[in-house]
This record gives C-alpha cells, structure tokens and sequence, in this order.
C-alpha cells in the first residue's frame, strides 16, 4: 500500500495469531531473555578474572542473543496490541536486516569460540600468542562487520524492487518473504542470497566440525581428567551449535516453503530461533561453565542476605 500524501509504503502483516494471550507468553519470554542474557554478561563484565578470551566470546554471543530478540519482540508485543498488523517498508527491511545479521552472525561467533576452544586444547602451549585480547577483539569485529556487509547489500538489492503486493504472511520481515512480493525480476536477488547463504553459513559450519574432530581427538590420546575438563568448557559449545543449526535449517525450509504447511506450525518454527538460542545460551553457559556459575550464585547469595 503506498501513502501518496508521504511517498511511504506499508506492508501489512498477515502472519499473526489473533490470540491476545500470546502478548503475557511473549513479553514473559522476552524478559526472560532480556534477564538470564544480561545476569551473564554482567558477571563476566564486573568480573576481571573472566576477562579472557573464552568468555569474552560468550558475552559477545549473548549479546548478539539480544541483538535478534530485540529485532523481533518489540515489534511483536506492539502488533498483538494493535488492530491492524502493519509497517512501513523501511523499518520492514531494517528489521530484516537486524535479524539475517543476528542469525549469520550466529554461526561466525560460534566459529570463533570453536577456534577458541581448538587452540586452548590442541595447542595449548601456543595459545597465549594466538588467541590474545587483540585477536579476539578482531575475531568479534570481523564476525559482525562481514554479516552486516553481506546483509547490507541483500536490503538494497531488495530495496530496489518494485512491490506489487502488500501482504506478508508472517510475524516479522523476513527478505525472501519480501522479494516474493516484488512482480520484477528476482534473478540477482535469488542469487546473491544464495551466495550469503553458502558464504555465512558453510564456512563457520565446517570449521566447527573440524575442530571438535580434531579436539576429540585430542582427548582421547589424553587422561581421563583431561577429557572431564575438555569437555566441560566444549559441551555447553557444542549443545548450543547443534540446537541453532536444527532451528536455523527449519526456518530456511519454512521459509521456502511458506504457504504449504498450517500457519500455526509456521509460526512456531519461524520464531524458534529467537525463543531457544536466547534462552538456553546463558542457561548453558551459567549452569555448566564452573566459574560463571559460581560469580552467579554469590550475586544471588549477596542479594538474600543485603
């Protein structure tokens, strides 16, 4: 729908599930989010013993964690509010933007923290002059300025189609959605998405299968104490990199095949990624990481007694 009296289009959202209930589940789970992230990041923020490279990549990973549900939740809670479901083309793409360069970060963080993890157990001798601050600073700089660049250039390519329909089947923008509205030619949109899609996604998930390969191997050439501290700091990793592979390759197959399965179902798998990552992130990492966990209960322990 394009307003004459401001040159702006409106898109409306037909994704919704009319249930006004889902507004308390949906601002329960975003304040949860909001509480369990935070709690992390501010112990190993306050706490100079866990500035170390292991945990400063955890705190960018929690972060990115609040980065998507942001994209999403505001929004959200505002349409279940509201009687008609609709926004502009502008802050469409914007929260598409925000929310592709949440999830391909994703997997470049967890790169990362998987070269972390490699180097400390694989070449432990050599990891103070591999994996120092300024490596790591530059590792988290690259992993968002590259996806953001790469989804940077997927909005205006999509920005730069012309839209001949003004509804979207879904609870947030999503590009792929929004190009199927276009009544242009989508051969360079379809293309570059696919090359993001091989670039920002295979590379990291190779890397991360290599590396536990060769850390497991490793371990088992070690003792068994070695392996119970291993696989302490690299389960927790790991969990977490399999859990968002599952919810990400659902919401890339729902998304291609929206419109051939229920809408409840669809909706349900599109907002998986921003209800399970989010919150078992920092229950993963403050339950199973020893130290996290211990800075955790004696801010729990103070609170009690003050």
């Amino acid at each position: 729908l394009m307003d004459n009296s401001s040159d702006v289009t409106y898109l409306f959202m037909d994704g919704h599930v009319e249930l006004y209930f889902y507004f308390v589940i949906t601002l329960a789970v975003y304040l949860l989010i909001i509480c369990f992230n935070t709690v992390v990041i501010f112990v190993i923020y306050t706490n100079k013993c866990l500035h170390e490279p292991m945990y400063i990549f955890i705190a960018a990973l929690l972060f990115n964690s609040l980065l998507g549900a942001s994209a999403l939740y505001p929004k959200l809670l505002s349409d279940f509010l509201s009687e008609t479901q609709v926004t502009s083309y502008s802050a469409c793409l914007l929260q598409a933007f925000i929310i592709y360069t949440y999830g391909t970060s994703e997997f470049t963080l967890l790169s990362a923290m998987a070269y972390d993890r490699y180097v400390s157990i694989c070449k432990p001798l050599q990891y103070a002059t591999l994996v120092k601050m300024s490596t790591v600073k530059k590792l988290i700089f690259f992993c968002w300025f590259v996806t953001s660049c790469e989804n940077g250039i997927t909005m205006i390519l999509t920005y730069r189609l012309q839209l001949c329909k003004f509804r979207l089947n879904r609870i947030y923008c999503n590009n792929y959605s929004i190009v199927r509205l276009s009544c242009g030619d989508m051969t360079v949109n379809n293309s570059y998405g696919l090359f993001v899609l091989t670039v920002a996604v295979f590379p990291p998930v190779i890397f991360i299968i290599y590396s536990y390969v060769r850390i497991l191997d490793v371990c088992l050439k070690n003792s068994k104490d070695f392996r119970r501290k291993a696989l302490q700091t690299c389960l927790p990793h790991l969990f977490i990199f399999i859990s968002y592979s599952v919810t990400a390759c659902f919401e890339v197959i729902n998304s291609r095949f929206e419109g051939n399965m229920p809408h409840i179902i669809s909706v349900i798998v599109s907002v998986e990624n921003f209800v399970i990552p989010p919150l078992i992130n920092p229950i993963m990492y403050g339950l199973k990481l020893q130290e996290i966990f211990n800075r955790i209960k004696k801010i729990l322990s103070f609170r009690c007694f003050s």
